[in-house]
């Protein structure tokens, strides 16, 4: 019987078994897919400041790796119908990086490669169909029939989560009718300066609102639509409309384009009856990506449920599943604020954006307010 088993090789299963090693714990990951899988799109390119101490924590020296394979842009811009309400540059030491942009896979090879390093066992192309706990232990049970017998599980295994779903555990919380198109570009974009550029209403995408983030190698485009199906098409003729939206950009550019919809939910539990299962990532949670709170919080979930099943003890895994349920509660909260202020659906709030637009060239704080609602709270307000 193994210790403990991670379900799940993305960046939260590979960093909850990073930590177990790091706590010395033998661990073993299965993954559902092969190795060497095609994984379109950068995904979750933003890595807070916090995620890195954390995997600097549990294996020193990574989270300076992932920050210097990524790129830190210093200026963030913020603009009303084409107009400059807000920009601001800031600055800090250089060993101190606030946070990098990248590619989720670039993170993923990085965290891979850490776990080989830590003595991780990943087992591939392993999906697990079912979950049975006991006071004492849990059984996996993979597709080929093999019953994996372990002491503790992570539950790493992503939105469709088969282990949250077999041990009877509901997501709840709302899906918002508002779609967003988000598009991938390599490349520098004809040059443009790297800089987070937010856009309220933007004259070239029919007065909708368009944010435009710089990783390492490229550029994410997101564009708010009124439906899903809106955001369905506009995912579909990306090359045809990027090139208005950043200046610079090139149909040919183009490397991925999705639609997706707002989530907001939690699951009712973050273990079993039996404190066997730890609930982490978007098993436990599904979060909008407007903060960059999913995966961060999802390495955090990671993180506190190696050091919890480390102690071993009812209580200590009783403790992080609250904890990292009251963590994911105030990120709903906080994507709700962001969201409400997208969607500006009651007339006062859009009389009140419309108003700090008008502020803003002779009001510093109106301008303020414009460039940081979009994203929700400040993020030392809210617990990873």
């Amino acid at each position: 019987m193994s210790e403990v088993t991670v379900v799940g090789a993305g960046p939260v299963g590979l960093a909850a078994a990073l930590a177990a090693r790091h706590h010395r714990l033998p661990v073993t990951v299965l993954e559902a897919h092969p190795e060497h899988r095609p994984r379109p799109g950068s995904r979750a390119i933003f890595v807070h400041r916090a995620t890195l101490d954390l995997l600097d924590a549990i294996d020193p020296g990574l989270g300076r790796t992932i920050a210097h394979e990524g790129l830190v842009w210093r200026t963030r811009r913020t603009l009303w119908r084409g107009r400059p309400v807000h920009t601001r540059t800031y600055h800090g030491p250089a060993d101190r990086i606030p946070f990098t942009s990248l590619p989720q896979t670039v993170v993923e090879d990085l965290l891979r490669t850490a776990c080989h390093r830590a003595g991780a066992e990943i087992c591939w192309d392993q999906p697990v169909t079912d979950i049975r706990t006991t006071p004492r232990a849990a059984e996996l049970i993979t597709a080929g029939g093999y019953c994996h017998r372990t002491r503790y599980v992570i539950a790493a295994d992503g939105a469709r989560s088969t282990l949250r779903t077999r041990l009877g555990i509901p997501l709840k919380g709302t899906t918002a009718p508002t779609g967003f198109a988000v598009a991938d570009l390599t490349g520098e974009a004809g040059g443009l300066t790297p800089a987070r550029v937010f856009h309220y209403r933007h004259p070239a995408a029919g007065g909708r609102n368009v944010l435009l983030v710089p990783f390492a190698g490229g550029w994410r485009v997101d564009v708010q639509c009124r439906d899903g199906q809106e955001a369905a098409t506009w995912a579909a003729t990306a090359a045809r409309w990027l090139p208005d939206l950043l200046p610079g950009a090139r149909p040919d550019d183009l490397s991925w384009s999705s639609a997706y919809r707002f989530h907001q939910k939690v699951a009712a539990r973050f273990t079993d009856p039996h404190h066997r299962v730890l609930l982490a990532g978007e098993a436990a949670h599904l979060l909008p990506p407007f903060g960059a709170r999913g995966m961060n919080s999802g390495i955090a979930d990671a993180v506190a449920a190696a050091r919890a099943i480390a102690e071993a003890t009812p209580q200590a895994l009783a403790g992080c599943a609250r904890a990292r349920r009251a963590a994911a509660h105030a990120n709903v909260r906080a994507a709700a604020s962001a969201l409400a202020h997208l969607q500006a659906a009651r007339p006062l709030r859009r009389t009140t954006q419309h108003a700090a637009a008008l502020l803003a060239p002779r009001v510093a704080r109106a301008g303020r307010w414009l460039d940081r609602a979009p994203f929700g709270p400040p993020l030392h307000t809210v617990h990873y």
